[in-house]
């Protein structure tokens, strides 16, 4: 079980808050970080691993882990959730097939049916949609919508007059053992993006996104619905950097030049 109150306390909130306000204060308040397979620990998506890396030690962690502890704290406020994996389209050729390397929730609660997702580091929603194909919602400055795309439901983000995808997915529950098979593949293999490469990234309130990244290049960026701002990054800096805009301090620069914790952690 969930200590309901030590994680409503870790994103701000108390007592018994609505989905809407749990989803908000999870994806401003835990960072999406993937430290560990960026230096070869792989991921445990066990309840309690989760509850202590992320609620206990104050660490952030990728879609997998973000998401599963949100659905246990869902599920302990009462509602019914459901675990959907997707493929990420975001900066894929047209056409490409990515695996399903993206956790997904659908959530039942309040006597309605939501999509869920604080673990798109690339910026996602910060309050749960309303699931299925629908009208355009406007969050934080932020426009997102759900399309459909034959078997696939398709979230969907607006860059001026354009519609992007984000990620695509068939509305179908899957078992714990798929995401664990997929968490796996993602935390472990050495092509995947969050085993070669680096990213971190934070959402506000008002709708600002902050992340650091050496996918194109180690460098922050600084995001707001009415543009972003690239700086390029020195590799000693970013311990720094982890400290002061994304509350994860205690990282220092291996002799590999991987982020590794100052002490055991």
């Amino acid at each position: 079980m969930l200590d309901l109150d030590a994680y409503l306390a870790r994103i701000g909130l108390r007592g018994r808050p609505s989905i809407a306000e749990v989803h908000r204060a999870h994806a401003t308040s835990i960072p999406f970080e993937n430290l560990d397979p960026h230096r070869g620990v792989p991921v445990s998506l066990a309840l309690e691993d989760l509850h202590g890396k992320m609620v206990s030690r104050r660490r952030g962690g990728y879609c997998f882990e973000q998401n599963l502890l949100l659905k246990a704290a869902l599920e302990t406020l009462g509602a019914e959730v459901d675990l959907l994996l997707a493929r990420v389209r975001l900066g894929a050729p047209y056409g490409a097939l990515r695996p399903r390397s993206h956790l997904v929730l659908r959530v039942r609660a309040e006597g309605a049916s939501w999509h869920a997702d604080v673990g798109f580091g690339a910026g996602g929603p910060l309050e749960p949609l309303p699931f299925g194909p629908g009208a355009t919602h406007r969050q934080s400055g932020w426009r997102f919508r759900i399309a459909q795309d034959g078997p696939e439901l398709v979230l969907q983000t607006a860059e001026g007059d354009d519609w992007v995808d984000l990620y695509g997915f068939v509305p179908e529950p899957v078992p714990l053992v798929d995401v664990e098979t997929s968490n796996w593949f993602t935390s472990t293999h050495p092509r995947s993006p969050f085993v070669k490469g680096l990213i971190v990234s934070t959402q506000r309130p008002d709708g600002s996104r902050t992340s650091v990244s050496n996918w194109n290049g180690l460098a922050l960026t600084e995001q707001t619905p009415a543009g972003e701002t690239v700086t390029p990054v020195a590799e000693d800096a970013v311990p720094g950097l982890l400290a002061s805009r994304f509350t994860l301090p205690g990282f220092v620069l291996g002799p590999n030049g991987r982020l590794v914790p100052a002490t055991n952690g």
